[in-house]
């Protein structure tokens, strides 16, 4: 574990930083009633989420990426959801206090999500939320896990990888962040399926719920 606080804290966003859920399941729902379908248990859904929308497409309709009708379903589900991107959608407790307070000490943050810019900043913007570095799925060429949205935020902070925490609740996120040369944070509280170990995943620091990484957070005085 690191002993020293980090200048910068980086958070993936659906499932880390924001409950993003329940709006996902409502689009994936829409999705199954549009062909028929009665709806999933939330909890099915939820922990799909971080896989993205072609996994929600297939976890609906049981169409794999490359089907015929696949695409046609995902932009059905990513259309739906865009129309009501923030209506349950929250900032997970504690790290909603925990952001006012870091926020408001001008202390430096950013977000690092695949999620494309069009779907972030409503969300970001219906929650207040003001990053001082988005990297966004469709900002760069590349996208998690490969580090350059890593680096390139911690650019716009002004602040060496080194000095960074990222933190997330996807294997991609460890890679990335181990990759980049930043602490690499695992959160257990996200969208995690079944079949997956978070505390087996190349993180430096795992924390199973978020009132206990923001207790780390403040162990370091990071917000003082």
């Amino acid at each position: 574990m690191s002993t020293t606080a980090p200048l910068a804290i980086l958070f993936d966003l659906d499932g880390t930083l924001v409950d993003t859920a329940p709006d996902l399941a409502q689009a994936t729902n829409v999705l199954r009633e549009h062909h028929g379908l009665a709806p999933l248990p939330y909890e099915q859904i939820r922990r799909q989420v971080s896989n993205g929308g072609s996994a929600l497409v297939t976890l609906a309709l049981g169409l794999e990426l490359g089907a015929p009708e696949h695409d046609t379903a995902r932009q059905f589900l990513l259309d739906t959801y865009e129309q009501a991107v923030a209506v349950q959608s929250q900032v997970f407790d504690p790290l909603n206090q925990w952001l006012i307070e870091w926020h408001g000490n001008q202390r430096l943050w950013g977000i690092v999500t695949n999620k494309p810019r069009r779907y972030t900043e409503p969300l970001l913007a219906a929650l207040a939320l003001e990053p001082g570095a988005l990297l966004c799925a469709d900002d760069l060429s590349v996208k998690k896990p490969d580090p350059e949205p890593l680096w390139e935020a911690a650019r716009r902070l002004g602040v060496a990888p080194n000095q960074c925490w990222y933190v997330g609740d996807h294997v991609r996120d460890m890679q990335a962040a181990k990759a980049a040369g930043m602490t690499a944070v695992a959160v257990g509280y996200g969208y995690i399926s079944e079949e997956d170990d978070y505390r087996q995943w190349p993180a430096d620091l795992w924390f199973e719920k978020c009132s206990t990484l923001v207790e780390a957070l403040n162990a370091f005085n990071i917000t003082s």
